[in-house]
């Protein structure tokens, strides 16, 4: 089953460096997480600027249970990076 996270960054003035503290971190169980085939695609939200300010992920989980174990390891939660997270089931469109 497919979620999307839609996840939003604090706005405090400490607020991108908590993000970029744990930025390597992320990415890089990310990374291992897009080779088991978990994360399906995804990226920084950005500013009009080009500041990141949040998060779009869509995941692949059997259910919203096993995304939500899976969350309590992810350093933008646990470093507090992410301050508003929307989870919704996700279809992608199928084109041909």
């Amino acid at each position: 089953m497919q979620f999307i996270l839609i996840a939003y960054d604090g706005t405090d003035e400490g607020a991108l460096d908590r993000r970029m503290k744990v930025r390597e971190d992320h990415l890089s169980k990310t990374a291992v997480l897009k080779k088991t085939g978990e994360f399906l695609f995804g990226g920084a939200i950005l500013d009009d600027d080009g500041k990141m300010i949040g998060s779009m992920i869509v995941y692949e989980y059997p259910d919203r249970k096993a995304l939500d174990e899976k969350l309590m390891d992810e350093p933008y939660m646990t470093a507090g990076v992410w301050q508003r997270v929307e989870i919704k089931p996700f279809r992608k469109a199928k084109m041909e």
